[in-house]
């Protein structure tokens, strides 16, 4: 008896080349399922993918910055620790060497109490004169012994602190392995997504960054004077890299991350200030509004603190913007990052 069940509908080919379209365009434009479809998810879509992948891989290569600080710092503490242990270990081979030839005496001496040595002896006036040699001979050896085991005791003290320092630098090498990977992916995959588009819109995007570096070589700038000294020094040295390319971990002087841009100015004023636009956003005299910055003043953006430049006066601010840019000048407005506050030392 035959089966009374419906055949199922073919698929038509179209279908199916369609769904994968769909996905594809997903996949590309990475916007949120709740989000209005981008009208061109091939060109502008890849575009403000790359854009979210740079924010990105900015945002990372500050935590980069900050855990290789912090290794840097920690590898200094580790090598004084284990210089002084090494002195230390100098010192107590020389106690060493005393408190043995204490005990070798001792032992040659026969350890005989000195009453009975003082009975034996033919001359007692004699003896008891070495006597008192004899005693505040043992006070000094009793001073070696015990100079020797606080030496001893402090040289454990500190080759334990070099361990727990070294535990310490493993992790955060650990940290700053895990920071790289993750900017270098960031980028990776912004550069795969950029080489999906077309030749020519590669080219025409690579013309709207340089076109930006052009423009942002020069700036109306508002009254530096009013600047203070080693704001206007540190501001002056960072005019000098315009031009100079973004390199994700670089502090210069050929090229620099945003937070690299801003600790190597300060440094050539003779100011250290710490590596990170996170902890630069902690130091000198916080000012809450755009309108009260002078020139020189630090800017720090975003409100994860992941970006920091120089304000450069008339709303403008000069960075290391990010991937494919070069040192320049900015509308803050245009910039495309929050403002939190500025910072002036």
């Amino acid at each position: 008896m035959g089966s009374h069940r419906r055949p199922k509908p073919a698929r038509s080919r179209g279908a199916g080349m369609l769904t994968t379209t769909a996905a594809a365009a997903v996949v590309l434009s990475a916007q949120p399922a709740s989000a209005d479809p981008l009208p061109d998810p091939g060109k502008k879509g890849v575009e403000a993918e790359v854009a979210r992948l740079y924010e990105a891989a900015t945002q990372a290569t500050e935590k980069f910055n900050g855990a290789k600080e912090k290794a840097d710092a920690l590898q200094k503490e580790v090598a004084e620790l284990q210089d002084a242990a090494a002195r230390k270990q100098a010192d107590l081979n020389v106690l060493r060497e005393q408190v043995g030839s204490f005990a070798a005496a001792q032992y040659r001496a026969g350890g005989l109490d000195p009453s009975v040595q003082l009975m034996l002896s033919g001359d007692p006036d004699s003896f008891l004169d070495r006597a008192g040699v004899q005693q505040r001979v043992g006070e000094r050896r009793m001073t070696a012994l015990r100079l020797y085991q606080a030496e001893q005791r402090q040289l454990g003290q500190q080759r334990a602190e070099a361990s727990r320092k070294l535990a310490d630098l493993e992790a955060s090498r650990a940290e700053q392995r895990r920071k790289k990977s993750e900017v270098q992916g960031k980028l990776a995959e912004a550069q795969k997504l950029l080489n999906t588009l077309s030749a020519e819109e590669r080219a025409r995007i690579a013309a709207e960054d340089e076109r930006a570096n052009r423009a942002g070589a020069r700036a109306d700038l508002g009254d530096e004077r009013s600047a203070s000294a080693r704001g206007a020094q540190a501001f002056a040295a960072a005019k000098s890299r315009v031009g100079m390319p973004y390199v994700w971990g670089a502090t210069g002087p050929g090229s620099f991350d945003c937070s690299g841009l801003t600790s190597w100015a300060f440094k050539q004023a003779g100011v250290s200030i710490p590596r990170t636009s996170q902890a630069q956003a902690g130091v000198g005299t916080r000012i809450g509004s755009l309108g009260d910055l002078r020139p020189g003043d630090l800017i720090i953006m975003r409100t994860d603190l992941s970006h920091v430049g120089f304000y450069a006066g008339n709303g403008q601010i000069l960075h290391s913007p990010k991937p494919g840019a070069q040192v320049r000048y900015e509308s803050i407005a245009r910039s495309g990052m929050p403002f939190m506050w500025g910072v002036r030392l």
